[in-house]
C-alpha cells in the first residue's frame, strides 16, 4: 500500500513538473515552410487566394472528415473569407492584404486564438516557390497538446508541408487534366436572364467571374427567385489589341421579371441562335485554348461567324458541383450562320420518246 502511495506521489511530481516545465515554454510560435510547386506563378497564386481550394489540399481539412465549411459571397481577395465548424471546434480565416501574384496575408482565429498567416509567391527554375508562414500565441491547453505532438514548429511545420505536396499534387493533375471537344453545330434556344455587366482585363476575366457567381446567387436567394438552368457568361466586347473585355455574369429565368432603376442587376433575353458548341472538361485557365479551337473549326468547315450574337460560355459543371477543377464542364458557344446546303444543278427534263434504247449484244455462242 506504501508502494503504492510513493507511485502516485512519484506521478504527482512528475506532473507538476510536467506542467511547470510546459508552462515556461515559449507561447509564441513562427513557423515557415517553402516548396517548389509545378506550375506558373498566377496559376499557384489564384489557387491559393481562393478559400474554395483549399479544401482540395489543405491537409488538416483533408484530415477531418467532419468539417464543414460556410463561404461568404467573397471568396478570393482582399476581404475574403470562410469559416468553418468541426464538433466543438470552429474558426474563421480572412485575407487582410493582397499583392497579385506576390503576396497574400490573413487572419486566422481558431477556437480563440489568433494567428497570422503569409504567404510569398516567387517565381524560380521548374515552377513557383511558395513560401508559408504561420505565427501566434498558444494558450496553455494548446501548449500541452502541442508538447506532447513534438512542439509547435513540428505540429504546425508538418502540417504546412503535408499541405504544400498535396497543392503540388493538386495543381498538377486538376489544373492540367483536361479535355476539349467539338459537338458541332446546334440551335440554341432562347430565354430571359438577370444579369450583372463588368469591363475587365483579360488576365482578371475568371478572378472576376468567381467574384460576381456568388453575389448572383445571393440576389437569387434574397429574392427568392429560381434559376431556370446553369449560369453562363455574355461575352459583349472582346478587345485584345487594348486588353478591354466586357462580359456579363447572367442566370437564367423562366419569365421577364422588371428591375428598378439604379439596381446593379439588369434583365435580358437571349434570342434562339444557331451556334458551334465546343465543351471544355477542367479548369477555366483552358478556355481561351477552347475558343481557339473553335475558332480553327469554323475556319477550316468553311462557316461565317454570326457577330449579330455575342458568344456565350455556360457552367454546366462547376466549382459548387464539384471541388475537383479537373471535372468541371464549360460549354462555349459561338454564333454562326446556318451552313447552306447546296441544290443540284436544275437539269432540263428529256424527251424519252427522242432517247433511242440500246439493243443489247447477243451472247456468246460457246
Amino acid at each position: 500500500m506504501r508502494i503504492l502511495k510513493y507511485i502516485f506521489l512519484l506521478l504527482f511530481l512528475i506532473l507538476i513538473g510536467l506542467s511547470v516545465f510546459v508552462a515556461t515554454q515559449k507561447a509564441n510560435y513562427d513557423v515557415t515552410r517553402s516548396k517548389v510547386i509545378k506550375n506558373p506563378r498566377a496559376t499557384v497564386f489564384n489557387y491559393i487566394n481562393d478559400y474554395r481550394n483549399w479544401e482540395t489540399f489543405n491537409s488538416w481539412i483533408l484530415e477531418d472528415e467532419s468539417i464543414k465549411f460556410t463561404y461568404p459571397e467573397l471568396s478570393a481577395g482582399k476581404g475574403a473569407s470562410c469559416s468553418w465548424q468541426s464538433g466543438s471546434n470552429s474558426g474563421n480565416l480572412k485575407t487582410i492584404y493582397v499583392k497579385e501574384n506576390d503576396s497574400i496575408s490573413q487572419k486566422m482565429v481558431s477556437n480563440n486564438e489568433n494567428s497570422q498567416i503569409s504567404w510569398k509567391f516567387k517565381d524560380t527554375v521548374g515552377g513557383t516557390k511558395v513560401t508559408w508562414s504561420s505565427k501566434g500565441t498558444l494558450d496553455f491547453k494548446s501548449k500541452v497538446l502541442a508538447f506532447f505532438q513534438g512542439g509547435i514548429n513540428s505540429v504546425v511545420g508538418d502540417a504546412n508541408e503535408k499541405s504544400l505536396e498535396n497543392l503540388n499534387k493538386t495543381l498538377d493533375y486538376e489544373i492540367n487534366t483536361y479535355s476539349i471537344k467539338i459537338n458541332g453545330i446546334v440551335n440554341r434556344p432562347g430565354g430571359f436572364y438577370l444579369k450583372q455587366f463588368k469591363f475587365c482585363k483579360e488576365k482578371d476575366i475568371t478572378r472576376n467571374i468567381k467574384i460576381m457567381l456568388p453575389r448572383m446567387r445571393r440576389f437569387f436567394e434574397k429574392n427568392s427567385l429560381v434559376m431556370n438552368g446553369k449560369p453562363f457568361i455574355i461575352y459583349h466586347k472582346y478587345d485584345r489589341t487594348n486588353d478591354i473585355i466586357g462580359f456579363s455574369v447572367c442566370m437564367p429565368i423562366r419569365d421577364s421579371i422588371f428591375i428598378s432603376p439604379g439596381s446593379d442587376m439588369q434583365s435580358g433575353e437571349l434570342k434562339p441562335y444557331t451556334a458551334l458548341k465546343t465543351t471544355l472538361t477542367g479548369d477555366y485557365s483552358h478556355t481561351q485554348q477552347t475558343w481557339n479551337k473553335a475558332y480553327q473549326h469554323i475556319a477550316k468547315n468553311n462557316l461565317v461567324r454570326n457577330t449579330s450574337q455575342q458568344i456565350i460560355e455556360v457552367y454546366t459543371k462547376n466549382m459548387d458541383d464539384n471541388k475537383s477543377p479537373s471535372k468541371w464542364v464549360t460549354e462555349v458557344y459561338v454564333p454562326v450562320y446556318p451552313k447552306v446546303v447546296a441544290r443540284p444543278a436544275y437539269r432540263k427534263p428529256v424527251d424519252s420518246t427522242s432517247v433511242s434504247t440500246p439493243i443489247a449484244a447477243p451472247e456468246a455462242t460457246p
